[in-house]
């Protein structure tokens, strides 16, 4: 009797709304298990490396499975945990599991046998080089690392694509891989070795003193004492080591070789290098910090979250290390989630110095062969604690204890283009509960709704209230710009008060950190005659002079322009700079301060694996004296000698048309403040803002959490606004306006009938217009009702399915982003 015919359900790494099935032959029958990666062809002849979802014996009734033609693997790349993530987050985020397998996998892993545009990760992430339609693609490969001919062709809009490649390769941003093959590969060492019988001292002597033949080869004899210096020096001996310690040629090595006194061996080596594995706690918490401890640990044996509200500089992060070396010492792996790469450096060091080698780190920074180390590392078990951004949450964990999610308010654990559009800090927790694991959030200025769910007993909650070494919180000084202007009668970028205090700080031996949430020399120019102001051809912002590329940039696109020295409106050549950027802080800033040492920390000044790492041991080494910065100088980084923080504009960061603007403006504030006065006295704070009458200042200045949650949940209770409701956006792209218009006033009438009184829009947003596309918007506001929230998501999908078979939409690309920040 015939065995029955065995199929697969199959995840391959495109946006498809249902996963295919192939049958698999009896030659792979054994072999096949969910989780490994299996060769298929999808159309006449496509080839995919997808992963095996299940295995089941339900026969397509619409379709004649092919084949499966090969198993890539002998064990599975991911487990069910995984498998099961990967579809929670296609569900709850509305995309394909196809989409979520692209973001999770290395690169590596997912190959294709069509024309594919692999990125060149050497080339770096400086595009300014690239014209238009160059940096459309260049960008789409810096975040997806490999694109097919056809999303060229989609993304370009245009068939004739191939002068744009052909450049793209000239330039080496990326190359052409034509075949289903691996490309990682370990990486081989070539190790020297001593022939056993030199082993013992007696034989070692009469070779270097009674041998003839070597004592002639002068040169074998110098390679052969090196060599030896090495073994005793540091044990192993690497060849390329040997030869440049020694000064010796490839020739004299293999002279030594082919008189059998050296052996050489291949051997499988790390890219990156690990420390011992040891666990050093050399610390004592804090009656504070021990009170946390305590608190997280009750509550974490009931609850599954708990959040540690803890202010900035209070020693959260050794909080941390108690808990995670808790979960270590019970065998368990732990995943340490930060918002930025650039954070991980200094947590790093701090976790190396208790953890040794049983820590590893995984970011979008590392090459695709290090992190398929890493990945594997994981899976074996042998990493016991993971540091990452948000792409970590994909890794194949076995025993999973805990997931500690640091800065848990922050926006950039939000992933926004292309799909998935997880939030990592939501797909930790629902990971989490897949291992009956702990999660612990960590904030100085937890996210509303994470407060939310404390405050009503969904999640535990500890308090530490106190800064580490008792001192005090930094005071916060408001200086009205209303009525100073410079010269230009621009806005003045450093007030007298706040030079004054840089003066002070810089007297006394301590450092300063200015923040200003724009980059760029100056974010835009205007003509003086006619109010003429330069935009960017392609989308509805206007463009940022950077003088270091001495170039007008725009920032949602890319595109550089040259700088425009007459009006386009009446010719004059009378411009004036309006508002400021943070380099042409730093300029004026070495023109107030020629003594100081004055650095940049922004996209544009820290680029490379390392320009982070860097920079931030520069400052906490003193060998600057003022950093001025983006969002990157405030987000949890800890600076000792910091006395002095400076908000050179807060207006701009109150002044967004976004429910959330008060609580962004907020956490950044108290997050930038908290960089000041951390080790041994009170900080300062100088806010610079013309609206001084504004609530959410009165709140910093207290440094008031509760006053400003209980003010701000009121506002969301009132308006309908998360954590009381569930958001769904749906964006509309069209290079024509009206029938972007038409697509989302199509969708909002089909959505009437059973979601009407949920639905906010449609409506053009802030930018109505990035890289030639029209933008249209539609908010649905829903109640936290699971089954209502499901059908409404199914029911979009719907729609956009039959808007996509009229011919006037086909090409109207509607993006969903599910609690969209």
């Amino acid at each position: 009797m015939s065995n029955p015919v065995l199929f697969a359900e199959v995840i391959i790494p495109l946006a498809l709304p249902k996963n295919y099935t192939w049958s698999v032959p009896e030659s792979l029958r054994d072999q096949i298990k969910p989780g490994v990666r299996v060769e298929v062809v999808l159309g006449k002849n496509k080839k995919y490396a997808g992963v095996v979802k299940r295995l089941h014996s339900e026969k397509p009734e619409a379709f004649e499975a092919k084949d499966i033609l090969n198993i890539l693997d002998t064990e599975p790349v991911i487990f069910p945990q995984q498998l099961k993530l990967w579809e929670w987050i296609a569900r709850y985020y509305m995309c394909s599991e196809g989409e979520v397998m692209a973001a999770a996998l290395p690169a590596h892993f997912k190959l294709s046998s069509e024309t594919v545009l692999v990125f060149n990760e050497e080339f770096g992430d400086n595009f300014s080089t690239l014209d238009h339609d160059e940096y459309l693609v260049g960008e789409a490969l810096l975040l997806k690392k490999e694109l097919k001919l056809g999303e060229v062709q989609q993304l370009l809009d245009s068939h004739r694509v191939y002068p744009v490649i052909k450049r793209l390769i000239e330039k080496k941003v990326c190359f052409v891989w034509e075949a289903l093959k691996e490309t990682w590969s370990p990486k081989k060492e070539t190790f020297v070795l001593l022939n056993a019988k030199y082993d013992n001292e007696e034989a070692l002597a009469s070779l270097l003193n009674d041998d003839k033949k070597l004592q002639r080869a002068e040169k074998q004899l110098e390679l052969l004492l090196s060599y030896l210096h090495l073994v005793k020096t540091q044990g192993e001996v690497t060849k390329p080591e040997l030869l440049k310690k020694s000064g010796a040629s490839d020739a004299q090595l293999k002279g030594l070789v082919d008189k059998n006194i050296l052996w050489l061996e291949k051997r499988q080596v790390d890219r990156l290098q690990y420390l011992p594995r040891n666990i050093q706690i050399d610390f004592e918490l804090t009656p504070a910090q021990q009170r946390a401890f305590d608190a997280i640990s009750e509550q974490l044996v009931s609850k599954q979250v708990c959040l540690l509200h803890g202010i900035t500089a209070s020693g959260k992060t050794q909080v941390y290390i108690k808990v995670i070396e808790r979960y270590i010492r019970q065998g368990k792996q732990v995943l340490y989630l930060l918002p930025e790469i650039a954070l991980t450096s200094q947590v790093i060091r701090r976790l190396q110095k208790h953890f040794g080698g049983y820590i590893g780190i995984y970011h979008s920074k590392f090459n695709q062969n290090e992190r398929v180390e890493i990945w594997n590392k994981v899976k074996t078990g042998e990493l016991k604690v993971v540091l990452g951004a948000r792409s970590a949450i994909f890794l194949p964990f076995t025993d999973l204890g805990l997931i500690v999610v640091d800065e848990e308010h922050d926006t950039s654990y939000k992933q926004q283009d292309p799909a998935p559009r997880y939030h990592a800090r939501d797909g930790a927790i629902y990971y989490a509960s897949l291992f009956n694991a702990n999660v612990l959030l960590g904030s100085a200025t937890p996210s509303v709704e994470s407060y939310f769910n404390a405050q009503s007993q969904k999640y535990g909650l500890a308090i530490l209230g106190e800064r580490f070494g008792g001192v005090q919180l930094p005071v916060i000084d408001i200086i009205d710009t209303k009525k100073m202007y410079g010269a230009d009668k621009n806005k003045i970028i450093i007030t007298p008060p706040l030079k004054a205090a840089i003066d002070q700080s810089l007297a006394q031996g301590k450092q300063v950190i200015l923040f200003q949430n724009r980059r760029g020399y100056s974010p835009y120019q205007v003509c003086q005659v006619c109010g003429w102001i330069p935009h960017c051809k392609y989308c509805d912002v206007t463009l940022t002079f950077h003088k270091n590329t001495h170039k007008l940039h725009c920032h949602y696109c890319g595109t550089v322009y040259p700088p425009v020295h007459s009006c386009m409106a009446c010719g004059s050549d009378k411009f004036a700079q309006r508002n400021f950027g943070t380099e042409r802080i730093e300029e004026q800033l070495e023109e107030m301060f020629p003594q100081g040492r004055i650095a940049r920390m922004d996209i544009d000044s820290v680029r490379g694996k390392t320009a982070h790492d860097n920079l931030i041991q520069q400052f906490e080494q003193n060998r600057l004296d003022i950093l001025v910065g983006t969002q990157m100088v405030v987000k949890g980084l800890d600076f000792e000698n910091v006395d002095l923080v400076g908000i050179l504009d807060a207006d701009s960061l109150l002044s967004f048309a976004d429910f959330r603007v008060n609580e962004r403006a907020f956490q950044l504030m108290e997050q930038v403040s908290g960089r000041a006065g951390r080790k041994d006295k009170q900080g300062r704070v100088f806010i610079q803002v013309s609206n001084t009458q504004h609530p959410v200042l009165y709140f910093v200045q207290q440094h008031d959490y509760g006053l400003f949650y209980q003010q701000e949940i009121e506002g969301r209770r009132m308006f309908f606004y998360p954590p009381f409701s569930r958001l769904i956006q749906l964006t509309f792209k069209h290079k024509v306006k009206e029938v972007a218009e038409a697509a989302a006033q199509l969708m909002s009438f089909s959505l009437q009938g059973d979601f009407g009184k949920y639905l906010v829009g449609p409506a053009e947003p802030v930018v109505n217009r990035v890289r030639n596309q029209f933008l249209m918007e539609l908010l649905i506001k829903l109640p936290k009702d699971g089954e209502l929230i499901q059908r409404c998501k199914r029911f979009i999908q719907e729609q956009v399915a039959i808007m996509h078979n009229d011919k006037r939409f086909r090409s109207v690309v509607v993006i969903a982003d599910v609690d969209a920040v």
